[in-house]
């Protein structure tokens, strides 16, 4: 059985789960009725299903590889990635000014969650351009703007995003890339940048790098960052690609997985580019593309999760051992709490993206702060779930999950990606109890407030699961009160597991909200996450709560082993 995407499910949870039906309210997203939302999912389903999903083992199996200096994509992904590009995907949420539909991000996250189930390596393409146009829409000079903008949207050319270096991770304020400033407006970029995705491609005509660097004298640190375009062909004044630029692919990292998504270590020697918004803010640009970068990263988990769980689901029903495996309690088991978790983690990410849609149309700061305090629940839990069903496909699969034959460890190698790249998921749930709680907790409380609303309005037709989520609500409520009161290292030891407790009661929250709109399916899942899943954001808090001294309190020599002391 190959991959289908998901259309009805991911239907369902914009019609009856999240607040998507508010958008067709306002002015700006008036066009985004259930009718629209119904044939773009139906078209972009159709893409995944029978264009895209053909293309995974082949990517798999054939790595893009460089040659010559330049990058040979696997076979097929140029073809794939044209007919991304010429059915309108790329610019699906761009601004219409310069060829983009204009459509709210929850379509656009829901189709890159089909697009990733079928072929991961491929998406990360459009994922990145679509960043890069979110950042150029914000924070470039017009003229840029009206260059590449069009470009972009219509898919001729791709965007990467250049931010790590090999001394320079996590801690970008570490940078040594610096860029000089020439007498006729361009500066002069030199550094090497590492893990850049999609940095070189025969699917496109031009590659679009945006690069963070350094002007002379800038400050230490993030505060001196600066932000540049600087493409693969100069532009010439047609607008077309001219000279190649002084920059160059110095390898390809061999990864774990996604072989055929080109990671590409970059050389920028004197090459030229031009400055992305106000010097020494481009950390607040690229921001703006990483965001929208988390979020769909948090949408591949999803999308990788549900593609290994159809196949899992698919090979217990014909695998027989004294009857077929889906029947085996211990099977039915891990099949369940999957498709449990999958529903929760994908109404996570339409909820958040949708709150990125209602503050873009209304401009209010509710859903401004909504937006933010969702954004790291919905890429860290999205991506934990991703490697959990996955790894839970090889485990239904037996030996033969084990084995390349099936297909099945491919999801597992390439899904394990989304936890670490676009900002760890550690340093998402630091950011949760650190900036997302740094208003006194208003926007968790707010949450609450509507999780524990909508319990009590439950309560008449499901008492048992509405009770359920409005204890869980309250006692992550406790949970986040105690630690508004800790100071930021007690905060970070217990980040992990404080945002893995909210994303399961966020869970229960929308499996209840399901449960009331939909019929007997709905019904019964619901009960498996209340049953399965939610319980354990109890053992969470205790974790999240158990502050720093047992982790202060064992030294480096007890964690490589030495006891001798």
């Amino acid at each position: 059985m190959g991959y289908k995407a998901p259309v009805a499910q991911i239907e369902f949870i914009l019609n009856h789960v999240v607040a998507f039906r508010d958008l067709a309210e306002t002015d700006r997203f008036a066009e985004a009725t259930a009718d629209t939302a119904a044939a773009i999912l139906d078209e972009a389903g159709k893409l995944a299903t029978n264009v895209l999903a053909p293309l995974n083992r082949a990517g798999d199996e054939h790595p893009a590889m460089l040659e010559n200096g330049r990058v040979r994509s696997s076979p097929g992904y140029e073809n794939g990635f044209r007919a991304i590009a010429e059915g309108g995907w790329v610019g699906l949420a761009a601004d219409p000014q310069h060829g983009g539909m204009g459509l709210p991000q929850a379509l656009n996250m829901a189709v890159a969650e089909m697009m990733s189930g079928a072929c991961l390596a491929l998406q990360l393409n459009p994922l990145l351009t679509q960043g890069q146009i979110e950042a150029l829409e914000h924070h470039a000079s017009d003229d840029l703007k009206a260059l590449y903008l069009p470009k972009l949207i219509s898919g001729e050319w791709s965007g990467t995003m250049n931010l790590t270096e090999p001394g320079a991770g996590s801690d970008v304020g570490a940078l040594v890339t610096r860029a000089e400033p020439q007498d006729d407006g361009t500066y002069r970029v030199t550094g090497q940048k590492i893990y850049i995705t999609w940095g070189d491609s025969d699917v496109t005509e031009n590659v679009c790098h945006l690069v963070l660097a350094r002007l002379p004298g800038a400050p230490k640190g993030t505060r001196g960052i600066s932000l540049f375009m600087v493409p693969k062909f100069i532009p010439d004044d047609s607008g077309r690609p001219g000279v190649a630029n002084s920059l160059k692919v110095v390898s390809l990292e061999e990864k774990l997985g996604i072989h055929g998504s080109p990671t590409c270590v970059m050389s920028f020697e004197g090459a030229t580019g031009w400055m992305v918004g106000d010097e020494h803010k481009g950390m607040a640009a690229m921001f703006t593309m990483m965001n929208v970068a988390r979020l769909g990263v948090g949408m591949q988990g999803v999308g990788v999760a549900e593609a290994a769980l159809q196949q899992a689901v698919a090979y217990a029903a014909d695998r027989n051992q004294m009857g077929p495996i889906i029947g085996h309690p211990d099977v039915r088991r891990m099949l369940a709490t999957a498709r449990a978790e999958v529903f929760a983690a994908r109404a996570i990410g339409l909820a958040c993206a949708t709150a990125i849609d209602l503050e873009r149309a209304t401009g209010d700061a509710v859903h401004a702060a909504r937006a933010a305090f969702l954004t790291p629940i919905a890429k860290a839990y999205g991506t934990d779930v991703g490697c959990r069903v996955a790894d839970m496909g090889i485990q239904v699969h037996g030996g033969m999950g084990y084995v390349e034959e099936t297909g099945a460890a491919q999801y597992l190698r390439d899904v394990r990606i989304t936890p670490i790249y676009e900002g760890t998921n550690g340093i998402q749930a630091m950011d949760l109890v650190g900036r997302k709680l740094s208003d006194g907790g208003d926007a968790a409380l707010r949450l609450l407030d509507e999780i524990a609303d909508s319990a009590k309005a439950a309560q008449a037709d499901h008492p048992q699961m509405a009770n359920q989520v409005w204890q869980a609500a309250e006692t992550l409520r406790e949970a986040t009160q105690t630690l508004l009161e800790r100071d930021l290292p007690a905060r970070f030891a217990g980040a992990v597991p404080y945002l893995t407790a909210f994303a399961r009661v966020l869970g229960g929250f929308f499996h209840l909200r399901a449960a009331q709109a939909g019929g007997d399916r709905h019904r019964a899942l619901a009960r498996v996450f209340m049953a399965r899943v939610l319980p354990r954001h109890v053992s969470d808090l205790a974790e999240a709560l158990a502050g720093l001294d047992d982790l202060t309190g064992i030294d480096d020599a007890a964690l490589a082993g030495d006891f001798a002391a």
